[in-house]
Order: C-alpha cells, then sequence, then structure tokens
C-alpha cells in the first residue's frame, strides 16, 4: 500500500468516494471476536476498507446471498515443486477451495539449481489469483558430504534472497545444523531473526534436551509432528506447530484428536499440506479440507477457521494484511453456505472474483518457463544392470532394510535375512524385501547407491521417480536389475518424472522437465499421467495409495531413522553413511 491507495482507502471509508465493490448481505465469520456478523464489506483498491451493514455507495455489488464470508485460507509451509504443477497451473487446484496465501519453500529448486534457480522460480509466481510469499531455503545442500546436489545456497545466497520483499521467513532447519552446531546455519537463523523474519523448524523427532536446545536456537515453529505428545512437547517450549496433511504425511487426524481431547489452546496451531499431489487436492480438497476434517474431529468452526487464517498470518507477522477480514487488509476471502462444512462457492483475492462453484474464472496465461529449468537430468554414465545388484560371498547376508510407515513421513530401520545365488543378493518378494538403488543425476559423479526397502509390496517390474528429498536424484525400487535400469533410462529420456515398468516396457509415464521435479502441462493433463502411473503401480501389485510420494521421501537424510542418497545409506539419527550388509 502506497500513499495514493490509503488516501483513496480513507475516502472511500468516510463516505467521500464510491467503493471499488460491495459485498453485501453476508455473515462474517470474526476472527477476531468469534462472532458471527450480517454485515456488508465495501473493497477500494484490493483492501477492505469498511465492514458495515447497509453499505450503498458502490461502482459494482456483489450480493452474498447470506453465505458466510471467512478469510481466505493460508497454507503455512509449502513446497510448490511437491504439487508437480507450475505456480499457475496450481492456482485451477487451489484458489477454488478458498486457498489463497503459501508460504512457500522451493527448497527443492534449490538443491537442482541454486539461487539462479529460486530466482527463476520467482518469476514464475508472478501474475497469480493468489499470494505467494517465500520461506527461503536454508539448508541446501540438506546434508552436506552425504549427498551431491545441483546447486547450494550459503549464508550470502540466503542473506540475498532474505531480502526481498516477498521473503517472510527463513526455510525448514533440520536438527543436524543446530544441536552439531553449523556456525554457518546458525549464522542464517540470526540474519532472519535481525531482519525481523521468521526461522521456520524442521524438529522431527527430536525430544527433551534436544528439543529445548533446538528451541532456544531461536526456531520457531515445527510441521513434522506425528503425535500428540510431540505438539504437546512444541507447544510447551513455545514452539507454534503446522498440522500437516499430505498426500503420504497424514498427520492431521492423530494431532487434532488430541487438542480436542485436552482441551488444548489452539492460538499456535496453523495448517499445512507440506507435500500434496494434485490429484489428492482434486479428490480431497485443500486447507479447507483441512478445516473441514478438524470441525469433524470436534475442533470448533472458529479455532479451525483460526488456524487457517489469523493464527498463520500473526505467526509470519502479515496480520496487518492477512488472516482476517477487517479495514486495512487485504480483501482476500471465501464465501461458504456452512461452517461445520467448509464449501467455498465464490472465492475473492485482492478484492477480484477469482473462483466460484468450483472452478478458476478467467485464468491469466502463465509466464514461459526459464530455458535453464530445463535438462537438468544429465547422468555422467549409463549405468548397466550390475549397478542393481549387491554381490556377495556366502550363501545368505543380513542387510538393512527401509521399512515405510504408513501414511508418514518417518521410516522404521529394520533387518532382513537374504539368500544369495551365484554371488547375487536376491529380493525377497514373500517378505517385500525389494533393492532401491539412488542414481546421481547431475552429471557430477555417476554414484549409483544400493540398499534395500520394504512396504512397496511389488510382485514384478519397477517405479522410479526424480523427485527425491532433497537432493533430488533419481531414486528406484524394483524386482529386477533390467527393469530398474530401464525406468532410470526412461527418465533420462524425459527429463526427469515418474515411470512404471515392467519386462522392459513402459507402463506409464508422467513427464517432469521443469528442473526434473514439475510439469510444463495443465492441471487436467498432470492428474490424468499422475492417475495413470499410479494406476500402473497398483497392476504391478503396489498397496500404497501414493507410492511415488512415499518413493520420494527414501532419499531424505534428516527424517528418522534411513535415509539413500546417491552416497550410500545413511543413519539420519547418527548423520552418516552406514553399510548396508550387517558384518
Amino acid at each position: 500500500m502506497n500513499l495514493e491507495n490509503l488516501t483513496r482507502i480513507l475516502a472511500a471509508a468516510q463516505g467521500r468516494v464510491p467503493f471499488d465493490l460491495v459485498v453485501s448481505n453476508v455473515r462474517l465469520l470474526n476472527v477476531h471476536t468469534g462472532e458471527v456478523l450480517s454485515t456488508d464489506v465495501g473493497i477500494k483498491d484490493g483492501y477492505v476498507a469498511v465492514v458495515r451493514p447497509g453499505l450503498k455507495e458502490g461502482m459494482k455489488r456483489f450480493n452474498g446471498r447470506g453465505l458466510y464470508l471467512l478469510p481466505g485460507f493460508i497454507d503455512a509451509h509449502v513446497h510448490i515443486e511437491s504439487t508437480l504443477l507450475t505456480p499457475a497451473a496450481l492456482a485451477e487446484a487451489i484458489v477454488p477451495h478458498g486457498t489463497t496465501t503459501l508460504l512457500c519453500d522451493p527448497m527443492e529448486i534449490a538443491n537442482v539449481a541454486g539461487l539462479a534457480g529460486v530466482l527463476e522460480f520467482l518469476t514464475l509466481a508472478r501474475g497469480l489469483p493468489y499470494r505467494i510469499f517465500l520461506q527461503v531455503p536454508s539448508r541446501v545442500p540438506t546434508a552436506p558430504g552425504l549427498e551431491t546436489t545441483g546447486g547450494t545456497l550459503g549464508l550470502p545466497e540466503v542473506r540475498e534472497l532474505l531480502s526481498l520483499p516477498q521473503a517472510l521467513a527463513l526455510g525448514e532447519l533440520d536438527p543436524a545444523k543446530v544441536l552439531s552446531p553449523s556456525e554457518e546455519h546458525l549464522a542464517k537463523v540470526l540474519e532472519a531473526r535481525r531482519l525481523g523474519k521468521v526461522a521456520c523448524g524442521h524438529a522431527a523427532g527430536l525430544a527433551g534436551p534436544e528439543l529445548s536446545a533446538y528451541a532456544a536456537a531461536g526456531l520457531a515453529d515445527d510441521h513434522e509432528c506425528v503425535t500428540y505428545d510431540e505438539l504437546l512437547a512444541r507447544l510447551r517450549l513455545g514452539l507454534a506447530v503446522m498440522v500437516r496433511e499430505g498426500s503420504s504425511e497424514r498427520n492431521l487426524e492423530t494431532l487434532i484428536t488430541g487438542v480436542v481431547k485436552e482441551n488444548i489452546d489452539t492460538h499456535n496451531l496453523m495448517f499445512c499440506t507440506d507435500d500434496k499431489h494434485p490429484l489428492d487436492i482434486l479428490r480431497e480438497g485443500h486447507i479447507d479440507w483441512c478445516v473441514s476434517r478438524a470441525i469433524e474431529l470436534g475442533l470448533s468452526p472458529l479455532a479451525a477457521v483460526r488456524m487457517a487464517t489469523l493464527n498463520p498470518a500473526r505467526h509470519f507477522r502479515l496480520e496487518r494484511a492477512l488472516g482476517a477480514v477487517a479495514p486495512g487488509r487485504w480483501a482476500d476471502f471465501v464465501l461458504t453456505p456452512k461452517l461445520k462444512t467448509i464449501e467455498p462457492v465464490h472465492v475473492f483475492v485482492d478484492g477480484q472474483h477469482v473462483a466460484a462453484e468450483g472452478e478458476l474464472l478467467s485464468p491469466s496465461a502463465p509466464p514461459a518457463p526459464p530455458k535453464a529449468a530445463r535438462h537438468t537430468v544429465r547422468l555422467k554414465r549409463r549405468p548397466s544392470r550390475e549397478d542393481f545388484v549387491l554381490r556377495a560371498e556366502s550363501d545368505e547376508v543380513r542387510v538393512r532394510v527401509i521399512e515405510l510407515i504408513p501414511d508418514q513421513i518417518v521410516n522404521r530401520a529394520g533387518v532382513a535375512t537374504l539368500w544369495v545365488y551365484e554371488g547375487r543378493v536376491i529380493p525377497d518378494l514373500e517378505e517385500d524385501v525389494l533393492p532401491i538403488a539412488c542414481v546421481e543425476r547431475y552429471g557430477a559423479s555417476g554414484n549409483v547407491a544400493l540398499a534395500f526397502v520394504r512396504g512397496f509390496g511389488l510382485r514384478r517390474g519397477a517405479i522410479a521417480g526424480s523427485v527425491a528429498h532433497d537432493h533430488h536424484n533419481i531414486l528406484v525400487v524394483g524386482t529386477s536389475p533390467e527393469d530398474m535400469l530401464t525406468a532410470v533410462e526412461a527418465l533420462a529420456g524425459s527429463q526427469g518424472g515418474f515411470v512404471v515398468v515392467e519386462e522392459g516396457k513402459i507402463l506409464a509415464l508422467l513427464p517432469l522437465p521443469l528442473w526434473g521435479l514439475m510439469s510444463d502441462q495443465d492441471l487436467t493433463t498432470v492428474n490424468r499421467e499422475l492417475e495413470k502411473v499410479r494406476e500402473a503401480a497398483r497392476e504391478l501389485g503396489c498397496p500404497l495409495a501414493t507410492p511415488f510420494m512415499a518413493l520420494s521421501f527414501l532419499s531424505l537424510p534428516t527424517v528418522p531413522e534411513l535415509g539413500l542418497t546417491d552416497k550410500g545409506l545413511v543413519d539420519v539419527r547418527a548423520h552418516r553413511l552406514i553399510e548396508v550388509v550387517l558384518g
């Protein structure tokens, strides 16, 4: 807002000039007082000027027909890359659901392309019918020395990004950087605080003295809670908690059930999706679904709506601009017929009607993706089938196994005994112990690391993806080295994506040619191709609802207990590489 805007808004508020728009006959849920007020809303220059019944002077009028009016919803932490869509294509998925603001950490692109990639991404975030604010990636690479990435962000690059007006926070910082500690990463936290910005947390698995030390470092929040006890421990230390509900990280029911049962204050709670595929947004919803589900679990509509609006606005120091429908705030709001189940009928951003009845209105032409976003999958060497075979001299071996936990980002460290035939360790399909490989894709080393995983249930074939947090090398799981090789070669040819292979044939392929992370196609096309790769994985025996999202987290060297990078198997708690075969 500048002086000219402010002068016009004040003139409209005092009745000296007409409003640009009057939204009349609505029932406003006042998130400050908890009241439901029958009123009108007068808008000038994209801002709310007046909230008062009986407004007459408006250049345009919109009859709310008695619908409830809520502030636009805020996703407190999201990686847009994990939606597989460009910001413009994502609008069609989230805006009709009432999401008008994203707090976005583009650490995936940063790991692929560094500072240049983040700046290129921001060019795609212009001219949208919703708002994107930046959580500056704090850990690129996530695990220095334990993985290969295509980009890095040191303190100078982070300082440059934090100085941008759209940068509200330092992005999630994992415990290894704080508790060790890393002077570079602590300096990033101090720089964010010096600029009056939030330093976001990622406290997966922390408890007791370690959690206290983490909070003492100045981290402000956590989105990694999977139990109510974890949530309560963080709230007691003054950390805000983002209740996450993504495609494979399903934490909302457990956390909200505990909050309701124990009648815990919700002012430091927010919602986030973190990583959610567009097909799941289409089927369930977005932040609106989180609000509705929380109400269904017993949270009051007021508390649930605040978690999606006022709470994140206050946390990120945006309360004078967002989070409430009140004078001086941006005119971002949602109209819904009910409060117990949120069903956005109309969505407004900057006082403009941007969505109605589940459809985006007048989508703008998206900017062309930068050329540098393409051709980022560069294999230094062509892998061979031997890269996907573990050799041993004994008749059997004991191996470490990454064990999936359904609907969670964390995993367990398991052990399995596998037979050896002609020097080759044989997967155990009956016990669902399959080889998983990570293939370096930046043309740096040509590394291929091999381990084992339980939980994918494949009876034949292979699946692979170039979305592999946070380094985003290629991950592949399969029943045979031949199919694993075919899958990797397919992704090299498509410049990234998700693929399903059986007996040397590609059953389904979703190309992701932008940084190897995102599609350049529209929502409908991406959802159609995503459904095809999921269905193809199911036909191979995979029981997971979101197999490629589950696959993408197995490479994390920061989420307990094990992660796989191109350099090998990582013991997350010890923060070191370990052998796959047990002595």
